[in-house]
């Protein structure tokens, strides 16, 4: 629904409370409480038919229809049948917001009205537009305006951290875990069962407005993965991102939604979302601020090696433990490091070795030699001080120490101070002092694996990825939809085993000799074709159908027979599969007979890759150890489509497949490359088939002449979404200029990097001002993944390329556009190469993008323009902008209207301010 009327929740100048009185059970009089001592300073009535005059205070009225005027917002805490009807009588009053506190069990049910509670509230809000957080929600605090509009008991500071729920209970408990950490907050909502108001809309809300520098998540369950992956993906590009779920098992997932074909438990989907998003998931509510201690108060990690300094050897060896069960590295230490430490008798245990033991003597001084030893070694990236008090270095001293020294640390410190009543003073001194401290070892070492984590997902966020192996084209693209919609016309549901190995074909991804029979006859001609050892394989309706082991349980190599050397034994293993099909798939319609040589003495390692579908989060590419007589749950990773060659190569680096190939590929690097470039064209297979349910190909073999598909299986249903939005290929065009270039326009995509960064080096320092409105240094890093990866769901970006007589590819100019997340009014701007100037070539760029934005519905286009761009407002002024000077800021808005507002809503937000 967007990010519409959503100030009114969280900068209302008045408020209704509706069902409050002053009886001690009544919410809605803890709410008045907690808005007077907050110290809200808004009007505020109270709502409740026993015709009240006050309550605490706060004037009353009967009904909603007797309040003086419409609030901003409104607060129902009545019982929650009446919900529905006191929602319509807000819409009718006027009133853009309400949240709703009162719920139940019973919300889904039916009613005597028809319809459920939920779908009730929703048909009456849909009427007026008013939006609705919850029902059974906390409510919302928001301290830097002193409104506390929840019925928690606890009082909340003001700080930069937004928290977002989906738990009442438990936001309440984040407000008293906080209050015990001294962590304010710049917004807390939560936001029940969702009827209207959902986590995107507050993510986007959060991420426009607020001064929040970290947003902490509490997920239950997503309805719009686009809309959620959309606005994390944004909110993560500018902020500190920290979510932790539950419903983590099948036993607590509470979803009712059909299982993903091939995946054992959804939460592997969610886990690979929120690292696609830049996001660091907790395990748990402890770690949820462990880590955003940590997150928040060190500087970015260069790697993930640890080093450890402490003061007995029990200690330092729990913490090695916990980082390498994490998946961490324990630091090497340099030369000159080892040589420092043994030149200064340091080391107690192992003489110049990770970890540094200093001994139960070590003194505070020691401390500080040592760290100022191993932070200096450029092998290391962060130091953990583990530290138990003694006599002759008591925590609080030794603690002290390290915090006057800091400075002298080149690398992040993360401190543990073990123990209980001395150390407490320690870690108070570090908390201060703003070192991450914590309890204990283990503790430690979990939040620096969040440090890696986050470092990971920062980095594939901003990463700009190889040039693509491999792009469809629309022949291949018609052939494919060609084969689907006859076997469609047939009335299949799923492709035969033939049909599937040519769209594998068509997209690039090799298959085994392969010969389709029917009976005997044809069998006999096909051995006397191979003359070798073969397989055979019996090709029917539910063999064709991928990951469907658990529907129908049987040995896994089933319907499949090895080393047949006669025609005879061919006969006779197609009389047996027929029998076996029978009996174990009884009506399952037998297409063909396939036989293909035995593939053996190569060295082959098995795998299994393909497409699958979540109900929530769409298409997803699974990546494992393959096999018949593997267990195909065992190893089975999973990553969003679209991918690029680095997002691949980081799902290859997460299975044992890759591990293996790592440790026992006589070239690693080419093997991983070919990976990866199957899963690429995996991923765009996802996207161009939207009817494609699930792909599996199983055994996949990989040696050391390439890789091969030898089974598999495709079945078809309706056309997917997709949680991120893929390349939109259906816009690229094809256009002439005024010199008789020929130049293709397209939307940008993040192999892209490498023409933006030469296109960028070849504009003029005039261009460039012109664009940015000042002189802009080389692009850095971020500024290339911002360019060239975008949401095309939120955002646009069109390039014109050409490619030379030598067959190198130039960008010559770009336009782009940021909508924003009410699809109300989108930014453009547009830049031109400076020998392309004259050429029509931004004419041409503006029109593609102006009839995007119009097909898409977005209602107004807006511009920034220097007033001494001359031929930028010429351009503006024939494409029908209407331009206007802006003083306060020196520049001319250009505005084009591209399509009239069809609600009241739409209308309110288009003549809003910019």
């Amino acid at each position: 629904m967007g990010t519409r009327f959503l100030r009114y929740f969280f900068e209302p100048n008045s408020l209704a409370v509706i069902g409050a009185s002053e009886k001690s059970h009544s919410m809605g009089g803890l709410v008045i409480r907690n808005l007077q001592e907050g110290g809200f300073k808004g009007t505020m009535w109270a709502v409740n038919p026993k015709g009240y005059e006050t309550v605490f205070d706060v004037p009353c009225a009967r009904r909603v229809s007797d309040l003086p005027q419409a609030p901003d917002m409104a607060i129902i805490c009545s019982p929650v049948d009446t919900v529905p009807r006191t929602i319509e009588q807000l819409g009718r009053l006027g009133v853009k917001a309400t949240m709703v506190l009162s719920g139940g069990s019973f919300l889904d049910r039916g009613t005597p009205s028809g319809g459920s509670l939920r779908e009730r509230m929703l048909a009456a809000a849909r009427r007026s537009g008013i939006r609705v957080l919850g029902p059974e929600c906390m409510g919302l605090i928001v301290p830097g305006r002193r409104l506390n509009a929840t019925y928690s008991g606890q009082p909340v500071k003001a700080g930069k951290v937004a928290y977002l729920g989906q738990s009442g209970m438990l936001g309440n408990a984040m407000i008293d875990w906080a209050a015990g950490q001294g962590i304010g907050f710049s917004h807390l909502v939560t936001l029940g069962d969702s009827v209207d108001v959902m986590l995107p809309d507050l993510i986007d809300y959060i991420n426009q407005n607020s001064p929040a520098q970290a947003i902490l998540l509490h997920l239950e369950r997503i309805s719009d993965a686009q809309h959620f992956m959309t606005a994390l993906r944004e909110a993560s590009r500018n902020r500190l991102v920290l979510a932790i779920k539950s419903g983590r098992t099948p036993q607590s997932d509470l979803s009712s939604l059909p299982p993903t074909p091939g995946i054992s438990n959804r939460d592997v989907i969610f886990e690979a979302a929120l690292a696609r998003a830049g996001v660091v998931r907790v395990d748990n509510s402890d770690e949820l601020f462990d880590a955003l201690g940590t997150l928040s108060r060190m500087r970015p990690l260069r790697g993930d090696r640890l080093a450890i300094v402490a003061n007995g050897l029990g200690p330092a060896l729990l913490a090695i433990d916990r980082l390498i069960m994490a998946g961490g590295k324990l630091a090497d230490f340099a030369d000159h490091t080892r040589e420092a430490l043994l030149g200064s008798d340091f080391d107690m245990s192992l003489p110049g070795s990770n970890p540094v033991d200093l001994g139960g003597n070590a003194t505070p001084e020691k401390f500080i030699g040592a760290l100022e030893i191993v932070a200096a070694d450029p092998n290391v990236d962060a130091v953990l001080v583990v530290h138990a008090p003694t006599r002759l270095a008591p925590s609080r001293t030794t603690a002290e120490a390290v915090v006057a020294n800091r400075r002298r640390f080149k690398r992040n410190l993360l401190t543990s101070w073990m123990g209980m009543e001395e150390a407490l003073a320690a870690r108070h001194e570090c908390h201060l002092a703003g070192i991450p401290t914590y309890i204990s070892p283990e503790k430690a070492v979990k939040a620096f694996m969040h440090m890696v984590d986050y470092q990971r997902v920062q980095a594939l966020l901003q990463e700009t990825p190889p040039s693509l192996p491999f792009s469809t084209t629309a022949r291949i693209r018609q052939r494919c939809h060609k084969l689907i919609a006859e076997a469609r016309a047939r009335g299949r549901d799923r492709l035969t085993h033939q049909e599937t190995a040519e769209v594998l074909e068509a997209y690039g991804i090799p298959t085994a000799v392969s010969r389709y029979v029917l009976n005997a006859e044809e069998a006999t001609a096909a051995f006397e074709e191979f003359r070798e050892p073969l397989a055979l394989k019996t090709i029917h309706e539910q063999g064709c159908l991928p990951y469907h082991y658990s529907k129908h349980p049987r040995r896994p190599s089933s319907g499949l027979l090895q080393d047949l050397n006669s025609v005879a034994e061919i006969v006779a293993g197609i009389e047996r599969l027929d029998r076996e099909v029978h009996e174990q798939f009884p009506g399952s319609r037998i297409y063909s007979y396939c036989l293909q040589p035995m593939q053996r003495g190569k060295h082959s390692i098995q795998l299994c890759a393909g497409i699958t579908r979540d109900p929530v989060f769409g298409p997803v590419i699974v990546f494992g150890i393959g096999g018949y007589r593997t267990n195909v749950l065992a190893d089975r990773h999973v990553a969003l489509p679209p991918l690029n060659m680095t997002l691949a190569q980081d799902l290859v680096s997460r299975t044992h497949a890759g591990k293996l190939i790592l440790a026992h590929s006589p070239d690693p690097q080419r093997d991983v490359d070919r990976l990866c470039q199957l899963l690429v064209k995996l991923s765009q297979m996802a996207s161009d088939l939207l009817e494609l349910r699930g792909l599996e190909i199983n055994p996949l073999l990989l040696n050391r002449d390439g890789m091969i598909a030898v089974d598999f299986a495709m079945d078809l249903g309706e056309p997917a979404r997709h949680a991120i939005m893929p390349y939109p290929e259906e816009l690229r065009e094809w256009v002439r200029l005024k010199n008789d270039m020929r130049v293709e326009i397209r939307p940008v995509r993040g192999e892209d990097a490498p023409l933006i960064t030469k296109f960028h080096s070849q504009l003029s320092e005039e261009s460039i001002r012109f664009r940015y409105f000042h002189h802009k240094a080389d692009l850095t890093k971020r500024d290339l993944s911002i360019l060239a990866q975008i949401n095309y769901d939120r955002q646009m970006a069109f390039i014109a390329e050409h490619a030379r007589e030598n067959g190198e590819k130039e960008m010559l100019g770009v336009v782009r556009v940021w909508n924003d997340p009410d699809n109300i009014r989108t930014e453009f701007s547009v830049i031109i190469r400076d020998d392309m100037q004259g050429q029509g070539l931004g004419s041409v760029l503006m029109k593609k993008m102006i009839g995007y934005c119009k097909s898409v519905g977005t209602l107004e286009m807006v511009g920034k323009v220097m007033v001494d761009n001359h031929p930028m407002r010429g351009l503006m002024k024939y494409l029908g902008f209407t331009l206007h000077y802006n003083m306060e800021e020196q520049v001319v808005d250009a505005v084009l209207r591209l399509n009239e507002p069809t609600s009241e809503w739409q209308r309110h937000r288009l003549e809003a301010q910019p």
